[in-house]
């Protein structure tokens, strides 16, 4: 198989997690850019969504689900995530952080499967709920997800948007939480507590479930179970662990902002590889 050629994409969520790993290490370590913790850390939420979760059967279809990365700066795992459903080539995912590429370092519009641009924390939960908005008042059976970070949930702008969802009962909509403990900056706990953040959605009229990040299974039989048509907006707390299959970046600060060594490429690709045995 060539670059330039799509693959279709795997029938098996924690076989698609393992794939968006291994091009997550490849083009940060080619790119010489950070952001890795995180996009590790939602690997196995984006592998779920896009490999049996997401209607997008073609990123300009009118119905398609709608995903919205409100995190940006862990765009890389959705770009690879992309690649692999054969949105975009092998070759422009190397384009990643180059001159003159559409696959910045946070999500821009252009890119096939790219819907909103974000980065700018806290504001894609407001996009998303302008989706599931439109999608009612369309009577479209599409439906919205968003993913958070903890972090995030310290800007106010995304409370509104909670308070709103909940108010008018938007079920179409969807919000997972990377709950991986930590920021930019430090740790969530000594930032601005975000630990019992299920009972601040409850508190906002939302249907609330608590689940392990990297458990495909336990996320596909929760979301299978939710209810679309009427009730509460949804919010799947993901426990998570940043960094999540590289054990030297395994909740550590620095890997928020850090490039790999080609010392450290190695050892993180050999753990990765190890895992997919």
């Amino acid at each position: 198989m060539t670059a330039t050629q799509r693959v279709k994409p795997a029938l098996n969520p924690e076989k698609f997690a393992t794939e968006i790993r291994r091009l997550v290490l490849l083009e940060s370590r080619r790119a010489g850019v950070g952001h890795i913790g995180s996009s590790l850390s939602i690997a196995d939420m984006i592998g779920l969504l896009y490999s049996s979760v997401l209607n997008i059967s073609e990123p300009g279809d009118p119905e398609r689900d709608r995903f919205i990365l409100s995190k940006g700066h862990a765009v890389l795992a959705v770009y690879a995530a992309l690649h692999l459903k054969g949105f975009i080539t092998r070759d422009e995912l190397g384009t990643f952080c180059n001159d003159g590429t559409s696959l910045c370092g946070h999500p821009e519009i252009g890119v096939p499967g790219i819907d909103f641009a974000t980065g700018s924390l806290g504001m894609g939960l407001s996009f998303g709920v302008g989706c599931a908005v439109a999608a009612r008042k369309t009577n479209s059976s599409r439906k919205t997800f968003v993913l958070v970070s903890d972090a995030e949930l310290n800007e106010g702008s995304l409370w509104e948007s909670v308070l709103f969802a909940g108010h008018h009962k938007l079920s179409n909509l969807v919000v997972l939480v990377d709950q991986n403990g930590q920021q930019a900056l430090g740790y969530t706990k000594d930032v601005m507590d975000t630990s019992s953040v299920e009972n601040k959605f409850k508190a906002f009229n939302w249907d609330v479930h608590v689940v392990d990040g990297h458990d495909c299974t336990q996320m596909r039989d929760t979301i299978d179970k939710l209810d679309f048509q009427s009730g509460a907006p949804h919010v799947l707390v993901c426990r998570t662990t940043f960094g999540k299959g590289v054990s030297f970046m395994h909740n550590k600060i620095e890997w928020h902002y850090l490039p790999m060594t080609e010392e450290q490429y190695e050892q993180a690709m050999t753990e990765i590889n190890s895992s997919d045995a």
